[in-house]
């Protein structure tokens, strides 16, 4: 039996959207003849590993990993369009948030400040953040302190905690904990918006045959149109996909070459 995912933005709060939305996807892949789909999602299993499995149906990655560690090893199926705020199309953008506390105007007003990220392969939490202040920065250190948090969320709570001064979210996440976990957000403000790039694809093993591709391709758009899965979709905030030449994501690596030639390899 293959394996299918959708780990980027599954909080327990629309766990049963995920699920409604996997299960009518489940049903567009079948009718489109594709077999050995799966009737639930994998939870248990640690989801950077199911990027590589042969057996990988569909799953959902950051646009930084596909541009590295898996390139030759996942292929892009299609790039979700969300309908949150920074979104445009099938592109994204990252939320820069300090605490409410702050007395920072823009991000220039952050040096010398603690810095969390989630990871240092995350298009949102670094790559995005570091292409934001590499042009302001002439090639010298703007934070003073760098940790590396291990998730959003991690970041979202050194922040609000006043552990660190800034963090940068993917605003898909961010649109999601302001609707269901307010809560999460309330010590924190908006600072200012990251450049955008290609959103976070949905996947599937490689390699993988071109008849299957276009079967799951057409599952996506059939799953986009059922009036069935509308309300699982409005609480997810999906409402398309496009199928980008992976070029496309070049951007990604394009923004992490433009902050190398400015002097920053690093966030700090």
């Amino acid at each position: 039996m293959s394996v299918a995912s959708l780990p980027m933005y599954d909080l327990p709060e629309i766990e049963a959207a995920t699920n409604t939305w996997w299960r009518g996807l489940a049903r567009a892949f079948r009718r489109e003849g594709i077999a050995d789909v799966p009737d639930d999602l994998e939870r248990d299993a640690n989801y950077r590993e199911l990027w590589t499995r042969r057996d990988l149906l569909l799953s959902q990655t950051c646009g930084y990993p596909l541009m590295h560690e898996l390139r030759g090893k996942a292929t892009a199926i299609a790039t979700p369009c969300y309908s949150a705020p920074g979104c445009a199309g099938a592109n994204y953008c990252s939320v820069v948030l300090v605490h409410n506390d702050s007395a920072a105007g823009d991000i220039s007003g952050l040096r010398g400040a603690r810095c969390a990220i989630n990871s240092r392969d995350s298009q949102s939490g670094h790559n995005a953040l570091r292409a934001l202040i590499a042009p302001i920065s002439s090639g010298k250190r703007l934070f003073g302190d760098v940790t590396i948090s291990g998730s959003h969320l991690n970041s979202l709570k050194m922040v609000s905690e006043g552990e660190a001064d800034v963090l940068a979210m993917d605003c898909v996440a961010y649109a999601l904990l302001s609707r269901h976990r307010p809560h999460a957000i309330e010590r924190t403000r908006p600072l200012c918006l990251t450049p955008s790039a290609p959103a976070l694809p949905y996947i599937t093993r490689c390699p993988v045959r071109d008849d299957l591709l276009e079967r799951m391709r057409n599952g996506l758009a059939a799953a986009c149109r059922d009036p069935e899965l509308s309300d699982s979709r409005e609480t997810l905030m999906l409402w398309d996909f496009r199928v980008l030449p992976i070029s496309e994501y070049e951007r990604i690596a394009e923004m992490e070459n433009e902050a190398v030639a400015c002097g920053y390899r690093e966030v700090a």
